[in-house]
This record gives structure tokens, sequence and C-alpha cells, in this order.
């Protein structure tokens, strides 16, 4: 071939286009491949987060697995669609709350801690500045906390953003998301010093109350789809 001719240089550019774009797509397929797995970690250690267990230095997949012995997923009459580790893993909680009740599907992860059975539940809401989500992890009576995690996307450092911090998680533990009459309640969360009737409270963040009430908010409204599985267990 004449190397001189526009033609080659055509071809030969057309090949090289082709050959970069080939690789581009290989690296970036790697790429979302690790991030994902990456993306489904962090979704595990936050999970065992709530359930106070200490991944660090360890194979937190591991320890996920160790831990959470089964997976439920939940209609709102409190009926088990599916039981499945895989399934629960995968709902997408946000996706859930953008439908009607009656349609959502409700994941539940099931853990055993030193013997005792405890009800993990997904957590999503809204803070001051952006989204804010977490885990509540619950005695196997449905309604003491045994464990919290909190984290959020964009909220002030130092005010609202120390839900992450152990002193506010830490509040909620021993806490009762039913009352005495076996009602669901939630848990209030209020600046130091107020009280309510009737409902477990624990101390707002100085200086971060509408990050502290977009928690309260949180809890009410994701864990209150779950009203019907704390009345009758849910596990069918």
């Amino acid at each position: 071939m004449d190397t001189n001719k526009n033609g080659y240089t055509i071809v030969y550019a057309t090949i090289m286009v082709v050959i970069v774009a080939l690789m581009l797509s290989l690296v970036s397929g790697a790429l979302k491949e690790t991030q994902n797995l990456n993306v489904k970690l962090d979704k595990k250690k936050q999970i065992l987060s709530s359930l106070q267990v200490n991944f660090e230095g360890k194979d937190a997949a591991v320890l996920y697995d160790e831990y959470i012995t089964e997976g439920l997923v939940l209609n709102s009459k409190g009926e088990t669609l599916e039981k499945s580790k895989d399934k629960t893993f995968e709902i997408d909680v946000l996706k859930e709350l953008a439908k009607k009740l009656d349609q959502r599907k409700l994941p539940i992860y099931i853990a055993q801690v030193d013997g005792n059975t405890k009800y993990i539940i997904t957590l999503r809401g809204t803070g001051l500045w952006g989204p804010i989500w977490g885990y509540i992890a619950l005695n196997d009576d449905k309604s003491t906390v045994f464990g919290t995690y909190f984290s959020h996307a964009s909220e002030t450092p130092g005010l609202g953003a120390n839900i992450t911090e152990a002193p506010f998680q830490q509040q909620f533990v021993g806490k009762h998301i039913l009352n005495t009459k076996n009602e669901f309640v939630s848990i209030a969360v209020l600046k130091a010093g107020q009280t309510t009737e009737g409902q477990d409270k624990i101390d707002a963040i100085s200086g971060g109350t509408i990050t502290s009430k977009g928690v309260e908010k949180m809890l009410l409204d994701c864990l209150s789809q779950y009203d019907e599985f704390f009345k009758t267990g849910g596990i069918n």
C-alpha cells in the first residue's frame, strides 16, 4: 500500500480510533465493576456499623455474611414476599419510597449477634443541605434499638454533620420505637431540655437542629412502613 496516499491515512486513523475506543471501553468497564463492588462493600460496612460490629482491619464482606443470616422482602401488610439476602440487598429504597405504600417492597436484614436476633431496617431522608441515610438495628422485640448508623451527603461540618458521630448515635441505643401499648410511635429528636409524652426521645445536635429533625422525620417515615411487621412479626 502506498503510505503517501490520503486513503492510507484515513484507514490508519480509523483503525487507531477503533483501537483506542475499544481500550477505553474495556478500562471503563473494569472501573465500573470495581466501583460497583466498592459501593456494595461500603453498604455492607454501614449495615455492620448499625450492629456495632468493628470491621477495622478485617474482611467486612466475610463479616457481613457471618452476621447477616437472612433477608426478607415485605409488603406494607407485613407479609413476606421473598426470603433472600441477595434480593433484599438489591432493593433501591429511594425508588420504593417514591411508590405508593401498598406497592412498595420493604427490605429487612436479619442478623445474629451473640445468639440474639436483630432486625436491620434501611433509612433514607433529607437533612438541611441534602440527603441523609442510615440503618437502624432492633432487638428481637422489634422495638428496642440495638444500634444505628447515620451518614450524609453535605451537612455542615461540626453541626449537622455530627449525626455520623458516636455521641449522637449512641443516644438511640436502648430507646423504643413502640409504646407500652405496642403501638408504633418512633423516637423524638428534641432540643436538650425539651420533653415529650408517650415516646422515647434523644437530644438534637446543638446548632444542627434542622438536620436532627431530618433524622427524626427519616425514622418516622421509614419505620412507619413496617408497622404491620412490628405488630405481627412479618416472618411467614
